[in-house]
Formats: C-alpha cells, sequence, structure tokens
C-alpha cells in the first residue's frame, strides 16, 4: 500500500474521531445543563462519528489480513490514538450522564 493511501486513512480517522470527541463535549455542556435528552442525543451523534472512523480502520485491517503489505506511519500511529481516545471518553461521558440524571434529577 502507498504511503498517501496510508495517510489518507489516517486523516480519515482522525477526522471523525475528533468529530466524535467534538460531540461528546458537546454533550458534557448540555448534560451540566440539565438537557439529558439532548446530551444523549449528541453522544449518538458522537458515536456514529466514532463508527466512521472505525470503519476506516477496519478496512484497513482487512487489507493487512488478506495479505497487503501495509508500512505502518507514525499518521497511523496517532490516528489509532485518537480513535481510542476518543471512544473511551464517550463511554465515560455515557456513563456520566446516567450519574446526572440520578444526581440532579
Amino acid at each position: 500500500m502507498e504511503s498517501s493511501e496510508i495517510q489518507t486513512i489516517a486523516f480519515t480517522i482522525i477526522l471523525h474521531a475528533g468529530n466524535g470527541r467534538t460531540l461528546v463535549h458537546e454533550s458534557f455542556l448540555l448534560m451540566r445543563a440539565g438537557k439529558y435528552e439532548e446530551a444523549e442525543a449528541k453522544l449518538q451523534e458522537a458515536n456514529d462519528a466514532l463508527v466512521e472512523a472505525h470503519n476506516a480502520q477496519t478496512d484497513l485491517l482487512h487489507q493487512y489480513a488478506n495479505g497487503e503489505d501495509i508500512n505502518m506511519e507514525i499518521i497511523m500511529v496517532h490516528a489509532q490514538d485518537h480513535l481510542m481516545t476518543s471512544t473511551t471518553l464517550r463511554e465515560m461521558a455515557v456513563e456520566m450522564l446516567e450519574m446526572y440524571k440520578v444526581l440532579k434529577g
């Protein structure tokens, strides 16, 4: 696989993971304001964005599993890190939303 192809996939992952992360942060503001249904909708949007990032990653993994030579680049390491931290942040936000509901009603 060409370096430019790997970079394109990496930036696709970064784009969607970043969008997901932004949506999670928007949900935090809504949680603080007591707008739980809106916060939940933002978290669903975040999930959709993270699924897009994950799909780009999965396509790359399928190519690797099919024997394609993939030269790992630092930008892909960054993309993977971005996806995993954004995914973890969303998972924590889902739990925090439930805590807000219990604590603030």
